[in-house]
C-alpha cells in the first residue's frame, strides 16, 4: 500500500514539472505595481498595497486604497519592481505546452482554446505568439485535474479585453494564474460585472495596463505605468504572501476537528446531564412511594 502512495505523489509532481510559478519576491506583496506612474480614478477600489518607483501615485478623485501607497525613492517599490522584472523574464522564458495561432475572440467564437474548450481549460503553459484580442469572451480555468496547476499565458505583444472575463472553476485558484505580456495590457468593461482572475504582469519594454470599469482579482504589475478607472482590484494574492490571508489548509481541517469534537463532548455532556436528571426523578418518585 505504501509504494503505491509513493508511486501516485511521484506521477503527480512530475505532471507539474513543466508549469511552475515565477518567484515574485519582493513584487508579491503588492496588489498594484507600476514604474513612472499609477492612476486610480474613483470609484474604484484597490485592496492592498500600492507601488509605485521612481514615479508616484495619483488620486485626485477619492479612489479607495485599503493598504499603503510606496512611491519616489521608497526602496520597497524600487525592490518590488526588479523583482516584478525578474519574474517576468522567468515567465517569457517558460517553454510553451500549447501555442494559439488565433489571434481574435470574439463572442466565445472560436470556442477552443487550442486543444481545449474556452469552458474547461486545464493547467498548463499557453502561448500567443503576437497580440490577442478578447471581446465579450469568457475563459474558465477548471481546477478539475489539480486544483493546485499553475495557469501562464504568454503574449508576445499586446492584451485586449473588452467584456473579457477569466474564471476559476473546481478549486483553480487566481493567484496561480499568470499573465506575461509584452505590450500594454488593456481590459474594458461598460458594466461592473466582468472579472478577471490572475497576476497580469505587462513587463516589455512598453509594458502598460489600462483598466475601465470591472473587477480583477489578483495583481497588476507593469513596466511602465497603471492606470485605473472605476476599477476594483482585490489584491487577495498580494495579502496572503503579506500574511494577512490565508487559504484553506490542513490546519483549518484540523480546526474544523476540534470544532467538531467538542460540539460532539458538549451534546455527550448534555446527554449525561439529561441521563442524571432522570436518574433523579426516579430516585424522588421511589422516595415518594
Amino acid at each position: 500500500m505504501k509504494r503505491i502512495v509513493l508511486v501516485i505523489c511521484m506521477l503527480s509532481m512530475g505532471s507539474l514539472a513543466w508549469a511552475q510559478a515565477p518567484s515574485l519576491g519582493a513584487a508579491a506583496t503588492f496588489a498594484v505595481l507600476g514604474s513612472t506612474n499609477v492612476t486610480c480614478t474613483a470609484p474604484g477600489v484597490i485592496t492592498g498595497d500600492v507601488g509605485v518607483s521612481p514615479g508616484a501615485f495619483t488620486n485626485s478623485t477619492g479612489c479607495l486604497v485599503v493598504g499603503t501607497v510606496h512611491q519616489g525613492v521608497d526602496p520597497a517599490a524600487a525592490l518590488g519592481h526588479a523583482a516584478f522584472l525578474n519574474a517576468y523574464n522567468a515567465l517569457v522564458l517558460t517553454p510553451c505546452t500549447q501555442t494559439i495561432a488565433t489571434a481574435a475572440f470574439t463572442d466565445n467564437v472560436p470556442a477552443m482554446l487550442g486543444p481545449f474548450p474556452l469552458g474547461n481549460i486545464p493547467p498548463g503553459v499557453y502561448c500567443f505568439p503576437e497580440a490577442v484580442t478578447f471581446t465579450r469572451t469568457t475563459l474558465t480555468l477548471d481546477g478539475s485535474t489539480n486544483p493546485n496547476g499553475i495557469w501562464i499565458f504568454k503574449v508576445g505583444a499586446a492584451l485586449t479585453g473588452t467584456e473579457f472575463q477569466v474564471v476559476t472553476a473546481n478549486g483553480a485558484q487566481a493567484c496561480n494564474v499568470f499573465w506575461a505580456v509584452g505590450a500594454a495590457g488593456t481590459l474594458t468593461t461598460s458594466t461592473p460585472l466582468p472579472v478577471f482572475q490572475g497576476n497580469l504582469l505587462a513587463g516589455g519594454p512598453a509594458g502598460s495596463v489600462t483598466i475601465t470599469g470591472g473587477n480583477l482579482i489578483g495583481r497588476v504589475l507593469a513596466n511602465v505605468a497603471v492606470t485605473l478607472t472605476g476599477t476594483n482590484i482585490h489584491g487577495t494574492c498580494a495579502l496572503v504572501a503579506q500574511g494577512g490571508a490565508s487559504c484553506k489548509n490542513d490546519d483549518d481541517d484540523r480546526d474544523e476537528d476540534k470544532d467538531k469534537d467538542h460540539h460532539r463532548h458538549h451534546d455527550k455532556d448534555k446527554d449525561k446531564d439529561k441521563d442524571k436528571d432522570k436518574a433523579k426523578d426516579k430516585d424522588k418518585d421511589q422516595d415518594h412511594h
